[in-house]
């Protein structure tokens, strides 16, 4: 994934100027990190094909599902409800998709995971997204 992911990005970032270290061009810091994604990846897939194990296939059909549903619907809700019910429904669905859900730690974790995103993304970084729409 890590060397998938860092080849399409360098890939993608071949024509860009890349300047040099004390004058950055748009493409250096792609290139850089498409770098280090591709050492990154091709380290994993060293270490996991030298070793003898076998890897014990597991999946789950729902979260399959889930996961791709819960970020389709993310996405829908940024534009009809906004960031705090649009991210809150991403974290309850995605958690949801898992085997081991308890309600209570959900909601724990949503709510704690919704004020830290709106802390650093929306007031942080005063990202323009509606906390709730028509508020």
């Amino acid at each position: 994934m890590f060397f998938g992911i860092g080849s399409g990005a360098m890939f993608i970032a071949r024509n860009y100027p890349l300047g040099t270290a004390l004058s950055m061009g748009p493409g250096y810091f792609p290139v850089v990190l498409s770098g280090t994604l591709i050492a990154f990846g091709l380290y994993i897939m060293i270490r996991g094909l030298r070793k003898d194990e076998k890897i014990k296939g597991n999946w789950s059909v729902r979260a399959m599902i889930g996961l791709p549903f819960s970020t389709v619907v993310f996405g829908v809700l940024m534009n009809l409800a906004g960031f705090i019910p649009a991210l809150a429904t991403l974290i309850f669905m995605s958690a949801a998709a898992g085997r081991e859900f308890r309600l209570v730690e959900v909601s724990l974790l949503t709510f704690l995971l919704t004020l830290l995103s709106v802390t650093v993304f929306i007031w942080g970084l005063g990202l323009p997204y509606p906390l709730i729409k028509g508020f």
